[in-house]
């Protein structure tokens, strides 16, 4: 079927069409959304609200504007975005904690990469309690750097260098 006139059905609001224009760009548009949100449910479940947003505004779709794809791209982009500026999304982060993040890393069949897991939340436990508070923040609760700030009630600066030294004693540690 010629996808113009597939679009034209689906802004007529043509359930057939919608149904094929979903599942010709439903796998691309969750891995956009995947990328952003890195949860495949909640991927899924924005994929689906972004269909449902482009039928109920479908006519402001024009081809002359660009191309059918882009512009649906664009939505589940958007919705991703506004999804991680959520308070339910930060929250979500922040009900993590090192220890949790280390024990849920998937696992393979591979040994060593079981082995590699359980060493990294060794050498994370080797830190001191100061670089531990801002690791946890940064890279395991999703914090900015000015989140942390704040939260740790520390000037930005000192959580920026505080992160550089002890990424530098991870290094170290692991003798990379």
């Amino acid at each position: 079927m010629d996808q113009e006139l597939l679009i034209l059905q689906f802004q007529q609001k043509n359930v057939q069409a919608y149904e094929k224009l979903y599942n010709m760009y439903c796998n691309s548009i969750s891995g956009v959304v995947n990328t952003i949100v890195k949860n495949d449910e909640v991927a899924q479940e924005i994929t689906q609200d972004v269909f449902i947003k482009a039928w109920n505004k479908s006519e402001t779709y024009s081809a002359k504007k660009g191309r059918f794809f882009t512009w649906i791209l664009n939505i589940a982009r958007n919705a991703a975005i506004d999804y991680t500026r959520s308070k339910k999304f930060k929250q979500s982060k922040q009900n993590l904690n090192a220890d949790f993040f280390v024990d849920i890393i998937e696992s393979n069949d591979s040994l060593e990469t079981a082995t590699e897991t359980i060493g990294l939340k060794e050498f994370v436990t080797k830190l001191g309690d100061k670089c531990k508070a801002v690791i946890e923040l940064l890279y395991f609760k999703g914090f900015t750097q000015k989140e942390a700030s704040e939260e740790l009630e520390m000037p930005i600066g000192t959580i920026k260098t505080r992160n550089r030294n002890c990424i530098g004693e991870l290094r170290t540690m692991l003798g990379v």
